[in-house]
């Protein structure tokens, strides 16, 4: 009895530290959701500069982006999913807005804005020049001249421009039907001399991503170099210094958890690439392709192309499979488990395209992963079944050998051999869905595919929490609650769902035990509160499916349900 009662003790203070240090380690290893917000108006509301590079630096104070971006001529951005313009002063891509996606699930919402021009809030925005080792280029300031007015696939605009030393310089745009852009750097030396010519393109941004960095979904620099990838360094780490790289083929920009800027230079030309820090809050990544010799009247071109949207999955693959993106789609931070997850999205998202409902779809997931399992938990309910039958004889041996531990483990396993038992069988499932719930877990959180999809009645986004809670009596009362405390209908769902299953479990002859599995479904509850619904659909769908394999699996091994003999 005196165990019995210390086991209780630590469970509850096991149980304490889920419930209340869960918290703290999802936001130290998980992505935090975003504090609670309501919607108004469609929006939610509450190192040293090497001379020859564009300085990443922010301005003191903005200005309205409208008066901003009608001080400088531009040339208008058109395609079936980009608006935007490029600043001819300086040559920038300094104005996008995604057209296929909105900020919130608001009807109204306005289209997600990625590139804003220097001086307005959030500035964001790509240049392209040339070193002025030996050559002098346009300055930052040039307004070049551009020769069509509109940007649109199949119509590309050059600008061009005359440096002080004579040479002349033409950048030319193009842009395909989806979010990449394609620059060609052309240098015509019309001086007497032989000049060196190292083509640069930078991304500059102001403030860190809004989406926060975490263990498992990276935000921020990243980039491909030397056949790998590299998830950092993270805006806090260039504080400490700049970071420089030399590669051959690769890329460079900035990531956030659905949006993505990068430079991808001539995927067989070496280059250099390097991510800093600036004043005002400004973070800066460049590549600059290794210089070449210009002689007099000969003229050279480089490109280079700059994705700037959306990290679709399909789209980032056909980039990388089909046009020489070097490892673009590992922009998106599958993991270690990306053999896994890469399948279980394709997987979703054809199922999706026959339904039309990704809440339908996971719950379809979900039946085949449990089709595919059910011979393995047979198997389980059997070794269930001959555990459950030998209780009794263990019993009496823990009664027996209560003073000898070390003869107890070998009558233990004795009897094991004997009733040919394997008490770790019953694990197998359980762990083979561990890897299976993680993968759902980062396809649901980290691909754009499931942002804003929407389930049934008041679930418009599945990638986000339940939003529908008890606890301010479904919003009737004016308050918000607390992040840890906003208990959603769908979780108390999954918290029902868990305690039934739980019910149809072979009850423990220990006491504790059995108190500990009580308790267990409203701990799990709290826990799984803050994850996307979609994430709790696939749990509750998991649960209700045991619940009626257990029942089947019960008329085939009665002796599972039967209570054990004292």
């Amino acid at each position: 009895m005196k165990d019995d009662r210390q086991n209780f003790v630590l469970f509850a203070v096991f149980a304490a530290l889920i419930l209340f240090g869960w918290p703290l380690i999802q936001n130290k290893f998980f992505p935090t959701n975003p504090p609670a917000t309501k919607i108004v108006d469609g929006k939610q509301v509450p190192v040293p500069n090497p001379a020859n590079y564009p300085t990443a630096t922010g301005p003191a104070a903005t200005r309205d982006r409208n008066v901003v971006l009608a001080e400088t001529p531009r040339v208008r951005i058109e395609t079936p999913r980009l608006r935007g313009s490029i600043n001819l002063k300086g040559a920038r891509i300094d104005d996008l807005v995604l057209i296929d996606y909105k900020e919130t699930v608001a009807k109204n919402s306005p289209p997600i804005r990625l590139l804003s021009p220097a001086g307005a809030p959030d500035a964001y925005f790509a240049g392209f020049g040339w070193r002025t080792d030996g050559l002098q280029p346009p300055a930052a300031d040039t307004v070049w001249t551009a020769s069509a007015p509109v940007l649109s696939p199949g119509k590309p605009v050059n600008l061009d421009a005359t440096g002080p030393g004579g040479q002349r310089f033409r950048l030319t745009f193009s842009v395909d039907d989806n979010y990449m852009f394609t620059v060609r750097q052309t240098v015509l030396n019309a001086g007497a001399a032989p000049v060196s010519v190292a083509p640069y393109g930078y991304v500059n941004r102001i403030g860190v991503s809004k989406d926060p960095d975490s263990w498992t979904i990276h935000t921020g620099p990243m980039s491909v170099n030397n056949g790998s990838a590299s998830y950092g360094p993270n805006f806090k780490d260039l504080a400490k210094g700049p970071t420089q790289f030399s590669t051959t083929g690769g890329w460079l920009g900035f990531t956030d958890k659905y949006w993505l800027t990068a430079l991808l230079p001539d995927q067989s030309a070496t280059f250099t690439g390097q991510f800093r820090a600036g004043a005002n809050d400004a973070y800066q990544g460049d590549v600059t392709i290794n210089p070449r010799a210009l002689k007099p009247g000969q003229a050279i071109t480089q490109s280079t192309r700059f994705f700037a949207g959306a990290k679709e999955v399909r789209l980032l693959d056909q980039y990388t499979d089909h046009e020489g993106a070097t490892k673009l789609d590992y922009a998106l931070d599958w993991g270690y488990f990306r053999f896994i997850e890469k399948p279980i999205f394709y997987y979703l998202d054809w199922l999706f395209s026959h339904v039309y409902n990704f809440g339908v779809a996971i719950i379809l997931l979900t039946i085949t992963i449990r089709a595919l399992l059910f011979p393995i938990a047979q198997r389980q309910f059997a070794s269930m079944a001959a555990m459950r039958a030998i209780q009794p004889r263990m019993k009496a041996l823990q009664e027996k050998y209560k003073d000898d531990k070390v003869r107890l483990q070998q009558e233990v396993m004795a009897l094991y051999k004997a009733e040919k038992v394997n008490p770790l069988a019953g694990c197998v499932p359980t762990l083979i869905q561990i890897p299976i719930f993680y993968a759902l877990y980062k396809v649901l959180m980290l691909t754009i595919e499931m942002r804003h999809q929407p389930f049934i009645l008041w679930i418009k986004d599945l990638s986000a929490p339940d939003p529908l809670t008890p606890v301010n009596l479904f919003g009737l009362l004016p308050f918000v609650p607390p992040h840890w405390a906003a208990i959603g209908v769908v979780p108390i769902l999954l918290g029902i769902s868990m305690y039934f299953q739980f019910k149809l479990n072979p009850q423990a002859m220990d006491e504790t035990q059995r108190q500990v599995f009580a308790f267990l479904p409203w701990v799990l509850m709290f826990v799984m509160a803050p994850f996307a619904v979609g994430l709790q659909i696939y749990w509750i769908t998991t649960n209700c499916i045991s619940i009626l394999q257990q029942r089947l699996l019960y008329a085939r091994h009665p002796g599972l349900s039967t209570p054990v003999a004292k």
